[in-house]
């Protein structure tokens, strides 16, 4: 018997499919769930260690994503696209998001999260607010917890049951979980009477919850939960945080689905329907995610719609006997974002968000905005002869498309080659990598969310010096805090960026990222041109949009260029054609 590290899974399993006869491959490896719960009792190392996405250097790619299969990286949305985050109430420690081949990660080591300023507002301390008159209940009242696996739904359900044993009321509780796995789908069925004669099924039948406390919206949205709500009568609380699901792992480009969620519950509820950003209120009021679900069930409770006594569900958490104190603010936080939201977001006002503001677009200073946000970036990024060689191109594109009579306040092709030309014309190389960590916003946003002694560390595979592994991909080496200083000499080197005293312009990808820029402004003339019309206009803008995929760096960046130059292959031509790009039948 051997014993191998599962980064060498992979070569393993290549020498035992050679091997004649019967081979065994055991995979042993504590779930993350698992690893919390140890956690909390003090049983599992905790180690002082943090990892952090640096936004800017972040290229949306999502190979950290494939790496880790982990749903704690996160989606950020940002001015300059869709970028990475970790959720650092989730993360477990895995560390294998490092992996992903991008210098975005760095290693928080020593020190501890720093909890947010409004931790200190105390709910108690606030004005009372009066208790809701409870719903009354002549059957077997019917409440569904949905949310996703990790998060303490089972424990809500426990809570619900132990209040209502309290009481001396009949009750069932039926957890659904599925596999015992951090972001699978978990749903509580919890039935409430005065006897337990008047319940009849364990589970609740379709059409038949009174009320859902959905702890995820996406869950919550699902046929197995809204074919369980009957329109009218069902009361529904929805956490409407933007938490990924498993197919962001696969698809980079994965949107939360919002907008889509809240229209199917509405469809299978009615109008009796709340969304609160319980995740956000959790981190800002209490430091960690990991009471949102408390806040929910408080919020849920101070509606009217769970029949239950105050006492009893506060009795409950106490006897739960888990962060007791925590647990029950969050409660009675969820309770006064019922009552009173003004004052809880007043709470929280000035809770530092995660993040670049996003220009919202589709008027003319919204487009002006964004254009000048990055010509001035690109004056950062190299210089001022390098700004006014971006505007120009935009400003050209713009009048093209201003004389074909559209409307202006839409300009969409002059948003996307203004979006795409800065993504090709700023690609991140050695000297903007080490720009973007020595930044003193990146500094000044660690220091906000870490307090004691703490370090740096980085993770890199530089091009000129990283050895390589068994398929010729560069590795990733950690580097300690003292390449901050080098970052900062490297940064202002940038003038030698493309000159004949660049060593690191030498490389294939450089040379490949430098000529890819003209061959963008090479396309925007050609689509500019004669052929463009409102009718080819779509084609236009699906042409020019074409580098947003073309993200990540090293062997990642190649593959997806390769992808990319397919599809620019095949859409050019039909721009070409006689047709002039009218039909569209590109896949």
């Amino acid at each position: 018997m051997t014993i191998h590290h599962r980064d060498q899974l992979d070569d393993v399993q290549r020498t035992l499919r050679d091997i004649e006869g019967t081979t065994i491959l055991i995979y042993d490896q504590t779930c993350a769930t698992e690893k919390r719960r140890r956690r909390k009792r003090g049983a599992y190392p905790d180690p002082a260690k943090r990892v952090v996405i640096n936004e800017a250097v972040c290229e949306g790619c999502g190979d950290c994503s494939v790496q880790s299969n982990c749903l704690s990286v996160e989606p950020l949305d940002t001015e300059f696209g869709t970028k990475r985050q970790i959720n650092q109430s989730t993360c477990n420690k895995d560390f294998s998001c490092v992996k992903g081949f991008c210098p975005s990660f760095v290693t928080v080591e020593g020190g501890k999260l720093r909890k947010p300023k409004a931790v200190s507002a105390d709910a108690s301390a606030l004005p009372p607010i009066p208790e809701p008159a409870l719903p009354a209940i002549d059957r077997a009242y019917g409440v569904l917890v949905t949310g996703v696996g990790g998060t303490g739904v089972v424990t809500i359900g426990a809570l619900l049951g132990m209040a209502a044993h309290l009481e001396g009321k009949g009750v069932t509780v039926l957890d659904v979980t599925g596999l015992a796995q951090k972001g699978g789908a978990v749903m509580s069925h919890v039935q409430i009477s005065h006897a337990p004669a008047d319940i009849h099924a364990t589970r609740i039948a379709m059409g038949e919850a009174d009320l859902v406390i959905g702890c995820d919206a996406i869950v919550t949205a699902g046929d197995e939960c809204t074919s369980r709500m009957r329109h009218g009568a069902t009361r529904v609380v929805v956490n409407s945080a933007k938490t990924p699901t498993a197919e962001f792992i696969k698809n980079p480009k994965w949107t939360f689905p919002g907008a889509s969620a809240e229209s199917d519950i509405r469809a299978a509820a009615g109008d009796a329907v709340d969304l609160v950003d319980a995740n956000r209120f959790a981190v800002a009021l209490l430091g960690d995610a990991i009471y949102t679900n408390p806040f929910v069930l408080g919020y849920a409770w101070q509606r009217g719609w769970l029949p239950l006594a105050y006492a009893s569900l506060v009795r409950a958490i106490e006897l739960n006997g888990v962060q007791i104190e925590q647990n029950r603010a969050a409660f009675e936080w969820g309770r006064r974002a019922a009552f009173d939201p003004a004052s809880v977001r007043a709470a929280t006002a000035g809770d530092a968000q995660t993040g670049a503001t996003v220009i919202s677009l589709h008027t003319k200073k919204a487009i002006d905005a964004l254009i000048a946000t990055r010509a001035e970036h690109l004056r950062a990024y190299q210089n001022a002869a390098y700004a006014a060689r971006f505007s120009a191109v935009v400003g050209k594109v713009r009048d093209a498309e201003r004389a074909l009579g559209a409307d202006t306040a839409q300009e969409p092709l002059t948003e996307a080659v203004a979006r795409n030309l800065y993504k090709l014309m700023a690609y991140k190389d050695e000297y903007e990598v080490a720009r973007l960590h020595a930044d003193p916003a990146f500094v000044a946003k660690l220091a906000e969310q870490f307090e004691g002694d703490w370090k740096l560390k980085f993770h890199l595979a530089p091009p000129l010096f990283a050895k390589k592994d068994a398929h010729g991909r560069l590795v990733k080496k950690q580097y300690g805090p003292w390449l901050m200083p080098a970052f900062r000499v490297l940064a202002k080197l940038k003038f030698l960026r493309g000159t004949a005293f660049d060593v690191f312009g030498r490389t294939e990808e450089r040379r490949t990222e430098r000529a890819l820029i003209g061959e963008y402004e090479t396309l925007v003339q050609e689509l500019t041109g004669s052929r463009l019309t409102r009718d080819t206009l779509p084609l236009a803008i699906e042409l020019a949009s074409l580098p947003d995929g073309i993200r990540g760096y090293g062997h990642v960046k190649e593959n997806n260029l390769r992808a990319v130059r397919a599809k620019w292959a095949q859409l050019l031509a039909q721009w070409r054609s006689p047709e002039g790009g009218q039909t569209r039948n590109v896949a």
